[in-house]
């Protein structure tokens, strides 16, 4: 199961026990079920056809109560389930696909200045005429943690409204309530007004309990409001944090509505959390209801497109909502991304420009530079909180500098050193202010972003460089130091935030650039819940949680401008005219060093350009369609790939260009359309990825008002170096003034093929074909093929309680250890169906020095983790729902660890055979002499006689007899074990919070 994040922190995977109110018996699950047939959109006809078929599948399965239904976004049902259940849903006629209730968790001051919205030349100007008309016509919802109706960035807009007719046929249709107070206290509940004119709350799923929340739409955590407030909150509010005023804010869309959908909870240990029944109800309802745009700042899967939400997005996308997601939290490392779908924009954070400049001056002399708010600190005794808890305290909690845990006796008067990490900056500088601490230094244990948070005592933040120095003077004798005032200089911006999310997507292999573009995400000051931040109603916050409303309300007064443009026209306005230039004139970096696409997509948003971009690339449903049919995802949830096709992934017509594995020469097409309401001829420039040429055809464009031209792009390998991305850009110019950028990206490889072949029984064959990038001969080795060691256990039940931060064994758990030896050229974990019972669902978690670094929980018992390193793994093994007869059949986790040499059993014909650019080869592969009852696994290895180019796996199931293998869908070539690549593992839902 995989838990959302808030993005207010950046936060490790996790997944965190269900709560047992998400439960209606002790032996069922919550599950989502899809039915066949598509949702009704906005097509009030369709819901007639919809009950009537989910009555028939409620009927023929014997379900008496569902948990939600959905109808706008998303065909289907949730409802608790016994296994026996579950299997006999499976089975039913209607039925396409049942998933089980996934836990998520969440993943601006001068902002408006920076982007280029204020100001008498401001976009807000010079197209609304006032930022009081910016936004007008707009309904943004927001999913998130709810929203605090006090907040003045969210009062009541002036009466008359001037879009209020528009207003009223968008948000009446349907009828229903749309703003629900709520239970408790009057304090408690929430009133709507005329700027946010919905809300709703959705707990399904059980994750409301904690005893301080609301049971309302009222927002505990902060994170909704402070989102909600970013993308539409009112124009020019003054904002004050722990007494001191900090400027006036603003929200992107300050004239656009607000419908607010509460389906994540603040939890007792401080995160936002929710089921995917209610996440999905919350989109299905956002749909039906009418907004324009959706801003969903909260984890997603970075290895799929077709999960319930990606779907219910699909069909949002499909009903002309756009839809902003944040990247995720879990950047520099590549391959972070989540939210991987075409069909929403995916959003990377960077920095602004608000300067906050703070340094640390040590005893010995020695200044480091740092993040900050606040006023100076002179000289004071410096202590390290690991030296300073109290003896009763949690040694972790100490080091944390968690509330109550650091000794007054040994604090007061001190300057404290603490580190990042787990639990909120600020509670940090509160445990140290508690203890009589007079200022904190927060240092980061590895690299991550610096963040100028409003700290209630002065505080520096410092990288993991200074930190480690820091700690090192910590050991001389009456170590002291010195805090220096904020400097309000203007910072070099926007810089790739640590925490952002990067590509290459998993989920697409890299066809598709993902993130889409990148805005302001750190120390974003907006409106927050005072019952969650220590009685403010402002504060800073930093994640893509914070990136992404600014693209949702940019999105928002672009719709306002140009209310017709299709979800994908405004995507495309935003991506095509963003920069990859700071405010120095120079690119865009990251950590000290030139960014890239991977990182930032197109670049970073420049509203203003965005209203008349010229030119858009437009997509629809079908193409999306069959994009994913082109991924082999679609099959997974239904049949619509058989009638409709499929799509090269890099044909899809986007704003950005990719191709992730270039044996020699590709050909991509694209169409544009001109949206500039006068005709013009565009002209091409490229700047070539080094190591490619580029050719575009025709180099010239002549394209009416309203029209559309296409054109192809020739990428071909000249010597740029195999396995790396390269990156290049193609611009369309036109004497208006239009200049229309999109990306390039490629990865050369020597040879492209499948990342896996399969095969079952004693013996047999099967073939792989190989695209070839050079001109010589093709090489082979065989490695194996090696049988599993198996592992066995007999268990207990079920459980939905696993907790992968803190795993432990119970009676449906088991735990092994495996180690993967030096010179290991693939290593696998594996479960399979048909080793269980018929509804069992196993789940696999594999830890290393105690740290999770793969987990593979899907809704079935076919999992499966790659390990990319050498070294002993402790390995989880959990049922997460079984039968009732299913004690008596053992739960098998297979491990497969394919050496260095081959076994006898695999061959490959031809061993050597010649090749050239773009030309297919293949080669047959053939088996013999296995154990019919066993599996196994090998690699074939392909080279240029110099080295190696292309790995495929081979993977043997039982005699046919048994259930076929599972063939891993879209799977890249597989990397070894000793080549120096990491491979990234296949991460849960994963929070863009707040970054901690």
């Amino acid at each position: 199961m995989g838990r959302i994040l808030l993005a207010v922190t950046l936060v490790a995977s996790s997944v965190f026990a269900m709560p047992v109110a998400a439960q209606a018996e002790a032996d069922t699950s919550l599950y989502i079920v899809q039915l066949a047939g598509d949702p009704a959109g906005r097509q009030e006809s369709a819901r007639g056809r919809i009950r009537a078929d989910r009555s028939a599948v409620l009927r023929r399965t014997g379900i008496t109560r569902t948990a939600a239904v959905y109808e706008s976004a998303f065909n289907g049902f949730a409802a608790a389930l016994t296994p026996a259940q579950k299997a006999r849903v499976e089975q039913t006629p209607g039925v396409r696909r049942v998933w089980k209730n996934e836990r998520h968790t969440l993943d601006t001051i001068s902002t408006p200045d920076f982007l280029g919205l204020a100001g008498e030349t401001g976009a807000w100007n010079r197209q609304f005429g006032d930022p009081a008309h910016a936004g007008e016509g707009v309904i943004v919802g927001i999913i998130d943690t709810g929203f605090w109706p006090e907040s003045p960035s969210l009062a009541p807009l002036p009466e008359p409204r001037p879009d209020q007719a528009v207003i009223d046929k968008k948000w009446t249709a349907g009828g229903a309530d749309k703003c629900d107070e709520g239970t408790g206290t009057p304090q408690q509940k929430i009133t709507c007004n005329n700027k946010v004119i919905g809300a709703r709350y959705y707990d399904a799923s059980g994750f409301g309990g904690w005893e301080s929340e609301f049971r309302s739409p009222r927002d505990y955590d902060g994170h909704g409001t402070h989102t909600a407030t970013t993308a539409a909150g009112l124009h020019d509010i003054p904002a004050v944090i722990n007494g001191d005023p900090v400027g006036s804010v603003s929200g992107m869309a300050p004239a656009a509505r607000i419908a607010v959908y509460k389906a994540l909870w603040r939890q007792s240990d401080g995160e936002g959390s929710g089921g995917s029944v209610d996440l999905l109800d919350a989109v299905d309802d956002a749909v039906s209801d009418g907004v324009d745009v959706i801003n969903y700042s909260v984890s997603g899967s970075p290895d799929t497109i077709v999960d319930p939400i990606d779907l219910a997005f699909y069909n949002a996308a499909a009903a002309g909502v756009f839809i902003a997601t944040s990247a995720g939290n879990s950047g520099p490392d590549a391959s972070t991304v989540a939210h991987n779908a075409p069909w929403v924009t995916t959003v990377a954070a960077s920095s602004h420009d608000r300067g906050a400049d703070k340094s640390v001056t040590l005893g010995n002399g020695t200044t480091y530079a740092g993040a900050g708010q606040g006023p100076a600190v002179p000289s004071a005794p410096l202590v390290d909180a690991v030296t300073a808890g109290l003896a009763t305290a949690e040694a972790d909690k100490v080091e944390l500098c968690y509330p109550g845990a650091l000794d007054p006796a040994k604090v007061k008067g001190k300057i404290v050193l603490c580190k990042r990490g787990v639990n909120p900056r600020t509670d940090k500088s509160i445990a140290v202010h508690d203890a009589g601490g007079v200022g904190m230094i927060l240092y980061n244990p590895s690299e991550n972003s610096l963040n100028a948070d409003y700290h209630l005592i002065p505080t520096v933040h410092v990288d993991d460089v200074a930190g480690a120095a820091i700690k090192a003077y910590l050991k001389t004798a009456a170590p002291t130091a010195a805090l220096s005032a904020v400097s309000d200089v203007v910072a070099r911006a926007p810089a790739m935030a640590a925490f952002s999310s990067a590509g290459p997507a998993l989920a697409g292999g890299g066809d598709l650039i993902k993130p889409d573009i990148t805005a302001p995400g750190v120390d974003i000051v907006a409106g927050v819940s005072p019952a969650g931040h220590h009685g403010n109603l402002f504060d800073g916050e930093s994640g893509t949680s914070m990136s992404s409303p600014h693209i949702a309300g940019i999105a928002a007064l672009v719709r306002a401008a140009h209310p017709a443009w299709s979800p994908a026209a405004v995507r495309s306005a935003l991506m095509t005219t963003a920069s990859v230039f700071d405010n120095t004139d120079g690119m865009i970096q990251r950590a000290g060093k030139i960014a890239g696409p991977l990182d930032y997509g197109s670049g970073h948003v420049t509203p203003a350009r965005a209203f008349d971009p010229g030119l858009v690339y437009e997509s629809g449903p079908q193409d999306w369609a069959r994009y994913a049919c082109g991924l082999g995802q679609l099959q997974l949830v239904n049949d619509w790939c058989a009638t409709i096709g499929s799509a090269d992934p890099s044909d899809l017509n986007y704003p950005s260009i990719a191709v992730a594995a270039l044996p020699g020469t590709q050909t991509v097409t694209r169409t544009v359309t001109n949206v500039a309401g006068q005709p013009s001829v565009y002209v091409a420039s490229v700047t070539a990825p080094q190591g490619l040429a580029v050719t575009v055809t025709p180099s010239t464009l002549s394209v009416a008002a309203g029209e559309s031209a296409t054109f192809t792009v020739t990428i071909t390998r000249t010597d740029a170096a195999y396995r790396t991305w390269t990156f290049g850009s193609l611009t369309w110019t036109d004497l208006r003034g239009h200049r229309v950028r999109s990306p390039i990206g490629a990865r050369p490889v020597a040879l492209a093929g499948p990342g896996e072949v399969t095969g079952a029984g004693p013996a047999g064959t099967t073939t792989i074909d190989l695209t070839g990038g050079y001109t010589g001969s093709i090489t082979t080795k065989v490695f194996g093929l090696v049988p599993s060691i198996v592992n066995e256990q007999k268990l207990a039940g079920s459980t939905a309680g696993f907790v992968p931060t803190a795993p432990a064994t119970g009676p449906a758990v088991f735990k092994f250890s495996t180690t993967v030896p030096s010179g290991a050229e693939v290593a696998r974990l594996a479960t399979f169906a048909a080793d269980v019972a018929p509804g069992t669902d196993v789940d696999l978690y594999a830890y290393q020095d105690g740290e999770l670094v793969g987990r593979s929980d899907g809704t079935t018992a076919d999992e499966e983790i790659a390990l990319t390193s050498t070294g002993v793994f402790e390995v989880y093994v959990v049922r997460f729902a079984a039968p009732p007869d299913a004690d008596a059949q053992p739960v098998k986790a297979h491990t497969f660890l394919v050496g260095g040499t081959a076994a006898g059993n695999l061959s490959v014909s031809p061993p050597v055979a010649a090749v050239r650019p773009d030309q297919v080869v293949g080669f047959d592969v053939a088996w013999k002499g296995l154990d019919p009852a066993k599996r196994y696994l090998g690699m074939v290895e392909f080279g240029d006689g110099t080295a190696a180019r292309a790995w495929t796996t081979v993977a043997i199931g039982p005699a046919p007899a048994a259930a076929p293998f599972t063939v891993p869908v879209a799977a890249p070539l597989t990397v070894p074990v000793s080549v120096p690549f990491t491979v990234p593992f296949t991460a849960p839902f994963t929070a863009p919070g707040s970054v901690r």
